[in-house]
C-alpha cells in the first residue's frame, strides 16, 4: 500500500509541473490564430510555448534534485523513483533547450498529452467506478490548476527574458 502511494504521490507531481501546459498551448494558438489577432504580440507568444515547456521541465529537475540531495546514488535513486519510464518522458523536456526542438512547436504538445491523459484517466475511471470517491478528482483538479497557473508563470518568465534579451541587443547596437 505504501508503495501504491508514494506512486500516486509521484503521478501528482508529475500531474503538476506538465499536465497544464497541453490547455495553455491550446488556448495560445487558438487566440493567436484569430483573424484580427494575427501578427500582433499574442500570435508571436506561441512561438516561445517550447521554450516556456522546457524551463518548466527545468524546474522539474531541480525538483528532483532537490529531493534527493544529498544520496545521488544509483542505489538511492532506484529506491525512490516508482515511476521510471515516466519521470525519463517528464525529463526529456530539457531537450526543448536544444535551438532546433523548438521550432517544431507540436512536439511540446504531443510531448504533453502523456501527462494529460493520465489526468483524464484517473478521471474517467474515478467517473465510472460504482463507489468512486470525489477526493482523487478533486485533487487532480486542484493539481491540474496549480499546472496551470504554474506553467502561465514559466510563459511569462520566458517573455520577460526574452524582452530583456532583444533591449539589451537593441541597445548595445
Amino acid at each position: 500500500m505504501t508503495n501504491n502511494f508514494f506512486t500516486y504521490l509521484q503521478q501528482l507531481e508529475l500531474l503538476a509541473f506538465f499536465s497544464g501546459y497541453s490547455l495553455l498551448y491550446a488556448v495560445t494558438i487558438f487566440i493567436g490564430g484569430l483573424g484580427q489577432l494575427k501578427n500582433t504580440f499574442i500570435s508571436k507568444i506561441s512561438l516561445l510555448l517550447p521554450l516556456s515547456y522546457a524551463l518548466t521541465g527545468t524546474f522539474y529537475f531541480a525538483f528532483q534534485l532537490k529531493k534527493l540531495y544529498p544520496d545521488y546514488s544509483i542505489q538511492h535513486i532506484s529506491l525512490t523513483v516508482q515511476i521510471p519510464w515516466l519521470m525519463a518522458w517528464a525529463l526529456l523536456t530539457l531537450l526543448f533547450w536544444i535551438p532546433s526542438f523548438p521550432k517544431r512547436k507540436v512536439a511540446s504538445l504531443i510531448h504533453s498529452l502523456v501527462f494529460f491523459s493520465i489526468l483524464v484517466k484517473d478521471i474517467f475511471l474515478q467517473l465510472s467506478a460504482p463507489t468512486a470517491d470525489s477526493s482523487v478528482v478533486k485533487n487532480d483538479m486542484t493539481v491540474y490548476c496549480t499546472s496551470l497557473l504554474f506553467n502561465l508563470g514559466s510563459l511569462i518568465l520566458i517573455i520577460f527574458f526574452t524582452f530583456l534579451f532583444r533591449y539589451k541587443r537593441q541597445s548595445y547596437s
